[in-house]
């Protein structure tokens, strides 16, 4: 059992139910260390009975006898939920942040506190425990608190640790990723529709095709390039699409996607950072 220690979430949406859920089904901790607060009664009910944790409305009270605080609410409401967090908060707790655009210098900030702070940008997979996470440490962060961190998410897909001025990057890539790929799946369906297949079919063979494509570079660590060029014989179909795909301009546009959303997530992290460091002060 790794996690003897309780384990806070505050906010249990679809990502908060993700994590809360991949540490019982990996067994890294029992129900009993886990208390979950939401401001939805029905949303508490559904974690209760699905999970068989703990729950509570009540974020302070919460924190008075957790260890680890995981903050899962929207980035707009982290201003309140950290200024109630501001008064019960202990030195010794672990505090780990999924809130985008939200740095660990602002959280540490608004709690005026030296905790150990660690951000991370899961993605939506996780619900299915396949997320691609980047963690970076804030400034109080140790090697211990990553390990606690990287256990956690480990159990809902890949981690990589990477630098705070990075995590802009990784909202662009891994973040908004998944959107791109559903576009891609849809538009390798309509074109399977288009040459004569049923859409059930052309979806589950489009499906399939994107996750074992993803799972071979993964698993054998042969880059894609190389990968490609394995199915690509002379003369032969595949060749004849990669001409189209790249006469149309299909990898400058998804390198523009990422550089686009990286750009607008460190917009949306300034103005978040204006707006929930307007009129703090530490102690």
């Amino acid at each position: 059992m790794l996690f003897s220690k309780k384990i806070a979430f505050i906010g249990s949406g679809n990502m908060g139910e993700a994590l809360l859920g991949g540490l019982l089904k990996a067994k890294l901790t029992n129900p009993e260390n886990i208390i979950a607060t939401d401001i939805y009664d029905e949303r508490l009910e559904h974690i209760k009975k699905k999970w068989g944790v703990q729950t509570s409305k009540n974020n302070m009270e919460t924190a008075k006898v957790s260890d680890i605080l995981v903050l899962c609410v929207k980035p707009q409401t982290i201003k309140g939920v950290l200024e109630e967090l501001k008064q019960v908060i202990r030195d010794d707790q672990l505090v780990i942040s999924i809130l985008a655009g939200i740095t660990t210098q602002t959280i540490n900030h608004a709690l005026a506190s030296q905790n150990p702070v660690i951000r991370v940008m899961p993605n939506i997979p996780a619900v299915v425990d396949e997320a691609a996470s980047g963690i970076c440490l804030g400034e109080f962060a140790n090697d211990t608190d990553k390990e606690i961190a990287k256990k956690i998410f480990n159990a809902v897909g890949e981690v990589e640790v990477v630098l705070e001025s990075q995590m802009d990057v990784i909202t662009g890539l891994s973040g908004s990723g998944p959107a791109y790929i559903y576009m891609i799946i849809e538009a390798l369906t309509d074109g399977g529709v288009m040459m004569g297949l049923p859409r059930h079919t052309a979806t589950r063979l489009a499906t399939q095709t994107v996750l074992g494509s993803a799972k071979l570079v993964r698993e054998t660590g042969i880059h894609p390039a190389v990968l490609k060029d394995q199915v690509t014989t002379p003369g032969g179909t595949a060749i004849s699409a990669i001409k189209e795909l790249e006469s149309s301009g299909l990898r400058p546009m998804l390198i523009r996607a990422v550089e686009t959303a990286t750009n607008k997530s460190r917009q949306l992290s300034e103005l978040l950072e204006k707006k929930n460091n307007a009129g703090g002060k530490q102690k």
